[in-house]
């Protein structure tokens, strides 16, 4: 039997796991903890580039900044596991069948670009062969060698990568936006709870709500 949070009456229950109409707890709290991890992942980047050899964060940045990184991983390998357990589902609002592909798309690309700069980063920190310390707890060893220049090319690719992120969540953001103000369905709040029977309705086909969430 599903676990149920606070609610009052069947519209208001709220599922560990995932439902057809909603998004369940551990859906919803992986998401916006990755949320927040790449928008601080991404600004301690930026914030990392002005610093000088003597500012006291010249260190600790990187620092962090390697920890949370293998922790974005973890969360994201978290994710798609938990996502291949649970049903995915249905979208909401009266968008044509081809926008719920690109959406799908996004959401794809999305994954593998953070795959992608995980393993970028992973390069960069590794390519003197040394491990790298997270939250001082353990140490991820190197798997490679040495590799002449790999610390720069790695470096640059990881740049990219995180611009081209930053700018599809934006973009995912704004898709969040539109459903909320301009459609008037739930997609936006059913990811912060709140179950989307109680505010959207279920116009899509079904054989165009297979999308990644």
């Amino acid at each position: 039997m599903p676990l149920e949070r606070v609610a009052k009456g069947e519209d208001r229950i709220m599922f560990l796991r995932n439902t057809e109409s909603n998004y369940g707890a551990v859906t919803i709290v992986i998401h916006w903890l990755m949320a927040l991890l790449i928008i601080g992942l991404f600004a301690l980047g930026l914030y990392m580039t002005g610093l000088d050899y003597y500012h006291p964060w010249y260190k600790k940045g990187p620092d962090l900044h390697r920890s949370l990184g293998v922790l974005m991983l973890l969360m994201l390998l978290l994710r798609l596991l938990w996502r291949s357990l649970n049903p995915i589902p249905r979208p909401l609002g009266r968008d044509p069948a081809w926008m719920h592909r690109v959406a799908a798309a996004v959401h794809g690309a999305l994954y593998l670009l953070l795959l992608a700069i995980a393993v970028s980063g992973y390069l960069i920190s590794t390519a003197d062969g040394r491990g790298i310390p997270v939250f001082d707890l353990f140490i991820l060893p190197a798997m490679l060698p040495p590799v002449e220049q790999m610390a720069d090319r790695a470096g640059l690719v990881h740049q990219w990568l995180a611009y081209i992120l930053i700018g599809l969540v934006a973009l995912h953001a704004l898709a969040a936006l539109k459903h909320h103000f301009i459609d008037h369905d739930a997609t936006l709040m059913r990811m912060l709870g709140r179950p989307a029977a109680m505010d959207g309705r279920f116009d899509i086909d079904t054989n165009t709500s297979k999308e990644m969430t």
